[in-house]
């Protein structure tokens, strides 16, 4: 399948990138960096995205930044960047994408484990996370030409634990995670969270 790998460059991305390259025709897209460049932010900077890049079989998004802080220090701006980016900036890569991507095709988008496991500091992600899951549930009821929309939910990776001075055995290897985005892409389940972990 030709499969465009949004955030392709970064931790989970390069994982998913480099299992799926040996069976699949995948185009990278970042930020800054890889075959071609996106702002999630920005709904123009999608289209030229898809405008570029053209028909594809499968859109799997492994990007989207958002603000990790105490709730009572988290202001406008950090709610701003993350509803933009990592929830709007999802949402649209499959709003304005439906006409990109092939019939039968797929769009896996990323959440995360603090969308049902909350803890201090996450208010922000944790509301673009079940953002993302709710969009994807009744994205899958109305997807024209049998397109599927799903998303994977990853725990803390080990590579970014490891970053932080973190212990990385608390986390899942991106490599690991990548398996999540397989299921998806090669499966036939429509309007479902991943849990990462249950695919270890």
């Amino acid at each position: 399948m030709d499969v465009l790998v949004v955030g392709g460059t970064g931790t989970i991305g390069s994982a998913v990138v480099d299992l799926l390259s040996d069976d699949h025709d995948v185009t990278v897209a970042g930020h800054t960096s890889g075959e071609v460049q996106v702002d999630l932010s920005d709904p123009v900077s999608i289209d030229q995205l898809y405008s570029t890049v053209g028909q594809v079989d499968a859109v799997l998004s492994c990007a989207g930044e958002a603000a990790f802080g105490a709730l009572d220090e988290l202001d406008d701006e950090d709610f701003d960047v993350s509803l933009s980016n990592k929830l709007m900036g999802q949402v649209n890569l499959v709003r304005h994408g439906l006409d990109a991507v092939n019939d039968r095709g797929i769009f896996t988008l990323t959440s995360g484990v603090l969308s049902q496991e909350p803890m201090p500091g996450s208010a922000a992600i944790s509301l673009v996370n079940a953002g993302v899951e709710g969009f994807a549930r009744a994205a899958a009821l109305e997807a024209p030409r049998d397109i599927r929309v799903n998303v994977v939910s990853p725990p803390w990776v080990a590579e970014t634990l490891e970053q932080m001075g973190e212990d990385p055995s608390d986390g899942l290897p991106a490599a690991t995670v990548a398996q999540a985005y397989r299921k998806s892409l090669e499966g036939n389940m429509t309007g479902e969270t991943i849990d990462a972990r249950t695919v270890a």
